[in-house]
């Protein structure tokens, strides 16, 4: 019978803890590579993205009247000066045909395509067409879409791990945010930012107002100080104790 010498036999040893320490260091190196995934920085896990969205309103028209109401023509001409401040492509106007409040439907479009151009929106901007509900049972309304520019972030509320400490949530340990966090500020923001492009670049200067300015250096000139004296500025204060 042959057996193995000591040697041998340490150096198979040797080997085989080898190979298991850099199976090991291998997956802690992919585990660590997996976490070096998800940024630290919340502005980095929740982008702020800027893209094309649709802004739509509806106007109901029932079948015995024709014309707006004042909230209606509220609602267009809301549309129309929104749509010179940010629109991005003509006005798309569904009207349904083939319906019980047609008649009604055609005096309100030619109403609502008045107040457009009155409002400053040109022809080619107004684009007309006809649609066929799908369910009849319905009222079926006109519909005033238009494309603008807008920031956009989230989705929110993904949670890809447990808040709480666990062998999966190795952050919790090292003290970092969770994967949501940040995620409601960032969709926020884009949602209250009037201009998206304020969001990458400042905007030009304006011109200063010449009046004021030229009234504060003839103040500098003089020597007499610059600020700006209200009258009713003490009528503001709460109380004259302490003097």
């Amino acid at each position: 019978m042959i057996t193995a010498r000591p040697q041998t036999r340490y150096r198979a040893g040797l080997g085989g803890a080898l190979v298991g320490i850099a199976l090991a260091l291998g997956g802690c190196q992919h585990d660590e590579m997996a976490t070096a995934s998800i940024p630290d920085d919340y502005k980095q896990r929740h982008p702020i993205a800027i893209e094309e969205q649709n802004r739509s309103i509806v106007v109901f028209v029932g079948h015995a009247r024709g014309g707006l109401t004042a909230a209606q023509r509220a609602d267009v001409m809301g549309v129309a000066s929104t749509w010179m401040h940010e629109g991005t492509g003509a006005i798309h106007i569904d009207v349904p045909s083939g319906t019980p409040n047609a008649r009604p439907v055609a005096e309100s479009m030619h109403e609502i395509q008045a107040m457009l151009a009155a409002a400053g929106v040109p022809p080619r901007g107004i684009i007309t067409r006809p649609y066929q509900p799908e369910d009849k049972r319905f009222l079926p309304p006109i519909r005033l879409t238009y494309s603008k520019i807008a920031a956009v972030a989230g989705p929110c509320g993904l949670w890809p791990e447990d808040l709480g400490p666990s062998m999966k949530n190795k952050s919790w340990f090292e003290n970092k945010d969770y994967y949501n966090y940040g995620c409601a500020y960032q969709r926020n923001i884009a949602a209250m930012v009037d201009n998206p492009s304020d969001l990458e670049q400042p905007r030009s200067e304006t011109p200063s107002y010449t009046a004021r300015r030229t009234a504060a250096f003839e103040k500098y000139r003089k020597g007499t100080p610059t600020a700006v004296a209200y009258p009713e500025a003490d009528k503001a204060k709460l109380s004259d104790t302490g003097k």
